[in-house]
């Protein structure tokens, strides 16, 4: 998906002009509902999965910012390393802030009973991109702040000491590339995140990517055994099977950290992870802080090619959404608004901005390079795979059954690969039957 970065779009010009009380562009239509700014009020609580920006002091000063858009708002934040454990857990018990991030393991018709409607999807779609990823009925109960590219973010001096001068191109020169990490430097050549587990689930990112199809997503529910030849979870998971099966990760991925990760992957302890366009910032803050450089960071797209093509699915990080049982509404309402729309977090990110026409970061620039297919996702067909996915007790966007590969693949647990993907493949053919 080429989405035109060089200038902001006419719509979003148009949605972010105008005065307002209290100085600065007028908040948008649809999610705050009144443009005095001195009239809204009220402690909020805001449950974020950046941890790193709450201990950094980072997401205090973009409260300090708000602030003198909003004076009478109070703004708290809560970091969880285990976003998606620790939220969900929130969720269940009804005390989860006023503003989060919707946990992706949250079906898409459970929505409405704990989120707010931020406004109609037709408006909201002039100003954001994928706002039919957070859509029901035409209501958006969340809004992205970033695009995500699927991809592996890397180590380029440890790959180039290891005398590696270009991307792959196919899952074997990627395992050939690993092996060489593994002979010619000290580094482990791919780290898996096992133990966190929310790691493991990006790996779904890339549905997709192998046949460079943008209804890959949609087509499961129409397919009986999704883990066979050709088909983008059989690429997917087998590349991660052949990774950990060939000793090319951690000896150990039940000890494995995501904060520590950060560092060894910014001083070359460990060459690559699966993670999303998303991770980079966060990587070069860490190669920073611990004396490496974070000009080492880099990112490619998954080993596979079509038509002689890359090709990345762009799809949206985490959506923002508001407790539908928040007591300060408006209050939580500006502060997401504030937040994607003119906290510049995007930018100092390095993140793909979803507000529509903002600029490709320089960090990605190599994509636009080298002509890189950037897809979307249809989501035609969303709550029907997700209707699928839980009768089979898979899930997708969840880290157990990647955590059960992993096992396979290391040899703790006893199985193979074929027989495993037999049995995913029976458990969702009888789940997608019974759905009908």
């Amino acid at each position: 998906m080429h989405r035109g970065w060089a200038a902001v779009g006419a719509a979003t010009a148009l949605a972010l002009t105008g005065c307002t009380v209290g100085g600065g562009p007028a908040p948008l239509k649809g999610v705050v509902s009144t443009a005095d700014r001195s009239k809204v009020s009220g402690a909020i609580t805001v449950l974020t999965n950046r941890v790193d920006q709450v201990n950094s002091g980072q997401l205090k000063k973009y409260a300090a910012e708000f602030n003198r858009l909003y004076p009478k708002v109070k703004v708290n934040f809560e970091g969880f390393v285990d976003y998606e454990g620790e939220v969900g857990k929130r969720l269940a018990k009804g005390d989860y802030g006023d503003v989060l991030l919707i946990p992706d393991n949250v079906p898409t018709d459970q929505w409405p009973r704990y989120f707010a409607s931020l406004g109609n999807s037709r408006e909201l779609s002039d100003t954001f991109d994928y706002i039919d990823y957070g859509t029901i009925d035409e209501r958006v109960y969340g809004i992205a702040g970033v695009g995500i590219a699927s991809g592996l973010v890397y180590n380029k001096a440890v790959w180039a000491k290891a005398g590696i001068t270009d991307w792959p191109t196919t899952p074997d020169l990627f395992i050939a590339d690993l092996k060489a990490i593994k002979e010619k430097t000290q580094s482990i050549p791919y780290y898996t995140n096992y133990h966190d587990g929310w790691p493991l689930r990006q790996w779904s990112d890339a549905i997709g990517v192998p046949t460079c199809d943008n209804t890959a997503r949609d087509r499961l529910a129409r397919t009986a055994s999704p883990w066979t030849p050709g088909m983008d979870l059989f690429e997917i998971d087998s590349l991660l099977y052949r990774v950990v099966h060939e000793k090319l990760t951690e000896s150990e991925p039940q000890a494995t950290d995501w904060e520590l990760s950060k560092k060894l992957i910014g001083t070359g302890h460990v060459a690559t992870m699966e993670l999303g366009s998303w991770a980079i910032s966060q990587l070069r803050d860490a190669a920073r802080a611990a004396g490496g450089n974070p000009d080492d960071i880099g990112f490619m797209p998954l080993p596979v090619q079509r038509d002689g093509h890359f090709c990345t699915v762009v799809q949206p990080d985490y959506k923002f959404a508001v407790n539908v049982h928040s007591p300060n509404q408006e209050a939580a309402r500006a502060w997401l608004e504030w937040y994607i729309t003119r906290s510049g977090s995007a930018g100092a990110d390095e993140s793909i901005s979803s507000v529509r026409g903002a600029k490709l970061p320089a960090t990605l620039q190599p994509l636009d390079d080298r002509a890189v297919r950037m897809i979307p996702q249809t989501r035609e067909q969303l709550a029907k795979v997700d209707e699928i996915d839980r009768a089979a007790g898979i899930g997708l966007d969840a880290p157990d059954y990647r955590r059960r590969l992993v096992d396979l693949a290391s040899g703790s647990v006893q199985g193979d690969l074929n027989s495993y993907f037999a049995d995913l493949n029976r458990r969702w053919g009888k789940a997608r039957q019974a759905a009908g």
